[in-house]
């Protein structure tokens, strides 16, 4: 049997109770304390040395090397440190980011029997009478647990998670260490957070601990699942819920290859691009629509599938973006487009990359220098690599900082982006990014939405004619869009009670600069008229027309008269 550890009952990470259990334990907290600096003192000493020796920028590459050595050594909690450090450039210099973002958390397997005990005391049953066959040895190890495959007696295929004996004791040791040391050291460590050091701890701590939990990781699955329940070309695996666990996890087999060249497009004879395509599509829509989102989409947790569908697996780590969250990356995007530092800086801001009451003047023209050619030459050029790369040189000069839940996602699109291109060099991201965004707008399915295509399209009052047509060029270079949908909810929204404001304004653009502008709606027809049947969207119209009420069209009839006039 397993031994039970005395913390073993904390469903979620408590900091105090954590506390309470080592303070009293002097000979445990000890011996790690000194491994602990024993190892990271060696590293800081190095650094010193290059210092005094004028040597630090030579060595620099070297020490990068060291660090992330140094970091695998002592255990799974620094290498999730690491991995977490990757995606912080307001608190890694920009020459460790690249080697950090290279740390795996690849170790050798534990013992095969201490395994097999672990899930003899989770399920409460012998191996034999959970799993027809299982492999013997794991298919795969990582710091937290290894995988094993196996067969269901009901004839199912599975993977077997089963995570790393005296797992929660390692954690919550090494938390409660990093929290001691971040609350009696953090006022003296030149770190530009914003808050109490010991909150990046905790933070840190309750990620890890839903990592660790199977139960949750499987709630998380499912949840996923549920998401992409209507999209065909993303496979989520199912969770046998009789053979899982807090420490073991039974799930569905996948069949493929990793995401880690294009081996398997030649074995399989896939269209990398396609299935890169999907991938790129399926993280916005996390983003952006679920609020939900993978955040540590790396090559191990992808995988091609014979089919041409793209698997997801290993549903630890996960986030929640709210709907304030996901409307302010929308319009941080938009405001980068359209070039507006002072209201980007107002969203970073919002975000909370910036501290409320931040006098933004100074930052503006700081933003402004950094991103002003972002996008390049053309929009080909744009990446976001490109992105986290310039603000690095920000966060040291101004008082920006990067808030836990957005450094997920930057690490998350980082990520794919880098994915992409090892799959396909060529491949531009953004090809596809654009096309889904435009979309998006263009389709106005929430108020927000369309509040937000409203501030792309005017700007100091006047209809970006010009801005419309880009839209419109980049969502129809998408060939699987279908734009009759698209002129549907336009139309039904224009003849709605809450497209008053929205006819207003065409008219005043139709009408702006004291001229017709037939020539600019007669560019757009000649933009979307091949895909849209005309007697359909004349039926749409009728149909929209219908359900306008008798009051609307009163109101709308005075503002037409006045357009008659004018043409008159």
């Amino acid at each position: 049997m397993v031994s039970q550890h005395p913390l073993e009952q904390l469903k979620s990470y408590d900091p105090a109770i954590i506390a309470e259990y080592y303070l009293f334990r002097p000979w445990l907290t000890v011996g790690r304390s000194i491994q602990i600096v024993w190892r990271l003192g060696r590293f800081v000493l190095a650094l010193t040395w290059d210092r005094w020796q004028g040597r630090e920028n030579e060595r620099m590459p070297r020490r990068a090397v060291e660090l992330r050595q140094t970091l695998t050594e002592l255990g799974s909690t620094f290498i999730k440190v690491g991995q977490a450090l990757s995606t912080r450039p307001d608190l890694v210099r920009a020459d460790f980011l690249e080697e950090l973002i290279k740390l795996q958390d690849q170790l050798p397997p534990f013992d095969h029997a201490t395994a097999l005990a672990t899930i003899e005391t989770e399920l409460g049953r012998r191996v034999e009478e959970a799993y027809r066959h299982i492999s013997p040895q794991p298919v795969a190890a990582a710091s937290l647990g290894q995988v094993y495959r196996a067969v269901l007696h009901t004839g199912e295929e599975v993977a077997v998670k089963v995570q790393r004996p005296n797992l929660l004791a390692a954690l919550t040791l090494d938390l409660f260490l990093m929290r001691w040391a971040a609350k009696w050291l953090g006022v003296w460590l030149p770190l530009n957070l914003g808050h109490d050091l010991t909150l990046i701890v905790d933070e840190f701590g309750y990620k890890l601990f839903e990592e660790i939990d199977y139960l949750h990781e499987g709630r998380n699955a499912e949840q996923f699942a549920h998401n992409f329940r209507d999209n065909s070309l993303v496979k989520v695996p199912s969770i046998f819920w009789r053979y899982t666990n807090r420490r073991v996890l039974t799930l569905e087999w996948i069949n493929g290859c990793k995401l880690t060249g294009t081996e398997f497009c030649e074995a399989y004879h896939l269209d990398r691009d396609k299935l890169i395509h999907t991938a790129v599509v399926a993280g916005l829509q996390q983003l952006l629509e679920f609020g939900f989102f993978h955040a540590d989409p790396h090559p191990g947790n992808l995988f091609a599938m014979p089919d041409g569908r793209l698997a997801y697996i290993d549903f630890g780590m996960m986030d929640q973006l709210d709907e304030c969250a996901k409307h302010g990356l929308v319009d941080s995007v938009i405001h980068l487009i359209n070039k507006d530092y002072q209201s980007l800086a107002t969203d970073f801001m919002k975000l909370g990359f910036l501290a409320e009451h931040t006098d933004i003047m100074p930052i503006i023209p700081a933003l402004e220098s950094v991103l002003g050619d972002i996008m390049g030459e053309s929009v080909r050029d744009f990446n976001f690599k490109t992105i986290t790369d310039r603000f690095s040189d920000l966060m040291f000069d101004y008082p920006f900082r990067i808030p836990a839940k957005f450094a997920l996602i930057i690490r998350s699109l980082v990520t794919q982006e880098g994915l992409a291109l090892s799959v396909n060099p060529e491949f531009k991201i953004v090809e596809v990014a654009y096309p889904y965004v435009a979309r998006r707008l263009l389709q106005g399915e929430t108020p927000e939405l369309r509040k937000r295509l409203l501030e792309v399209l005017f700007k100091d009052g006047q209809f970006q004619w010009q801005r419309l047509e880009n839209l419109v060029t980049i969502a129809r270079s998408d060939e699987s869009f279908d734009w009759f949908p698209t002129a549907q909810l336009g139309l039904q929204h224009l003849f709605s009670e809450e497209g008053g404001y929205l006819r207003h304004l065409l008219l005043m653009a139709l009408t702006e600069g004291d001229r017709l502008h037939t020539e600019e709606v007669q560019r757009l027809w000649d933009l979307v008229k091949d895909d849209i049947p005309p007697v359909r969207l004349l039926n749409t119209a009728l149909g929209s027309l219908a359900e306008f009420s008798i009051g609307s069209a009163a109101a709308l009839f005075p503002s037409v008269a006045n357009l008659s006039r004018f043409v008159s």
